[in-house]
């Protein structure tokens, strides 16, 4: 995978193999700035992509959506708007349910770090163009407000997800410190203030304010005004608080997400059960973080959520990266095939499961439309070289990705081997060029 430096995508050049056609991203309509960009006119012809199911297919894209699914050979379309995808399995794209955009790529700074609008802007935007490179097609930002720094990191965020519509959809969190006692008033006035600025999920730590249960009850109460989705930050390790949690999360919609709940997996068999069942009962959903812990919790010990504990309860459990190269993780790398990976190596799962935890359970704890390779359904995928799951999250290194129907991103590996005749001789596997290289 390439180490290098992320770059704005720019429209890639039409023909030739591999190649998307050249549409950049568009403006929204005029007169509505939240509209999502238009989407591409032009058809893009998916050739040879091969299918978990072992089948190797032709997929058509248009006005963002797949259109047909047909085998081989059977979909013509111009040469120019074709991709070959021949040696690479199609899959529903990624989805990143928990990132910090806001504190992403501080690790490696020198003195504080600045939170000013537009640093703060370009780290949302670079971490947000990392995570699309990587295959998610839409990322949630938990974004912390309030302190010396105010609303200034939430308008940041903002900006970061107006600049990048076409390229990926960023939905920011409000994640207020404190929202009980007299210093949580101002809390909570910034919280109803992030809202009307364009926040669209309602978070922050309930296990960081004095009161928790006041905590919750004052988010719970904002977001049922405002028909917001919930996504709260805890450890989960105090048994008593999970079951106020679910008990008073349960009758929200559009639903509450917790994560990432590594302190489930330190209580006692029987007591992690009891959760289990109690937030399964409340519909509520986690989302654990694989890769290492974030800045948003104090760190007490860097365990994953039980994964398969939770799921045989029936609670929807997402994968997501969480710190990305911040205090919570120094070498984060926002991947979401590394957390499957290590869902699939570490968490006992296996591997269509572990994938699934990082797109389809993803995709639904963030509220977005179901994507399946089959008509109708939203062109939001993932091509990367190889022919099964097990073997895409072993060596995941050439990718494509598409979102709302066209090529956003592209990471191309070469391997390639010294003149040895013993590679010769066992045909070792390469992968990119076949061309000699410079």
């Amino acid at each position: 995978m390439s180490d290098s430096q992320p770059q704005q995508p720019s429209p890639f050049p039409p023909g030739g193999r591999g190649e998307g056609g050249g549409q950049g991203p568009q403006r929204p309509p005029a007169g509505n700035p939240n509209a999502a960009a238009a989407e591409p006119a032009t058809t893009l012809l998916l050739a040879g992509a091969r299918l978990t199911d072992g089948r190797t297919v032709d997929v058509r894209l248009g006005g963002g959506r797949i259109q047909a699914v047909g085998t081989a050979g059977s979909l013509p379309s111009p040469a120019l708007n074709r991709v070959d995808l021949g040696g690479y399995l199609l899959l529903p794209a990624p989805a990143e349910p928990h990132a910090h955009g806001d504190t992403a790529l501080t690790a490696d700074g020198e003195g504080p770090v600045s939170y000013a609008t537009d640093e703060v802007q370009r780290r949302a935007t670079e971490a947000a163009l990392l995570q699309l490179g990587h295959g998610a097609t839409a990322v949630r930002s938990h974004v912390r407000i309030g302190d010396v720094h105010g609303l200034g990191p939430m308008e940041a965020v903002l900006q970061a997800r107006r600049s990048l519509r076409g390229l990926t959809d960023l939905t920011a969190v409000a994640v207020p410190r404190l929202l009980t006692g007299t210093a949580g008033a101002d809390g909570l006035a910034m919280l109803r203030d992030a809202v009307k600025m364009g926040a669209s999920v309602i978070g922050g730590c309930p296990d960081l304010d004095p009161d928790p249960t006041g905590f919750l009850e004052a988010v719970l109460e904002l977001a049922a005004e405002h028909g917001c989705p919930v996504d709260l930050h805890t450890d989960g390790d105090d048994p008593g608080r999970v079951a106020r949690l679910a008990a008073m999360a349960g009758g929200l919609r559009p639903g509450v997400t917790i994560g990432p709940c590594g302190g489930l997996s330190r209580l006692p068999l029987d007591v992690a059960n009891r959760a289990a069942d109690q937030l399964a009962a409340a519909g509520v959903r986690v989302t654990c973080l694989p890769q290492g812990d974030c800045a948003a919790l104090e760190r007490r010990g860097l365990r994953t959520a039980p994964v398969r504990l939770l799921r045989a309860a029936g609670v929807r459990v997402a994968a997501g990266s969480g710190a990305l190269r911040d205090a919570g993780n120094p070498v984060g790398r926002g991947d979401p095939l590394e957390a499957a990976y290590l869902l699939a190596s570490q968490g006992g799962l296996r591997a269509g499961e572990a994938y699934a935890s990082v797109s389809a359970c993803a995709r639904e704890a963030m509220g977005l439309p179901e994507v399946r390779v089959e008509a109708g359904f939203p062109a939001e995928l993932l091509a990367v070289r190889g022919d099964r799951i097990a073997g895409v999250l072993s060596l995941a290194y050439s990718r494509i990705v598409i979102h709302r129907g066209r090529v956003v991103a592209r990471t191309s590996a070469v391997r390639e081997y010294c003149d040895s005749a013993v590679a010769v001789a066992l045909d070792l596997p390469r992968q990119g060029r076949t061309e000699p290289g410079p």
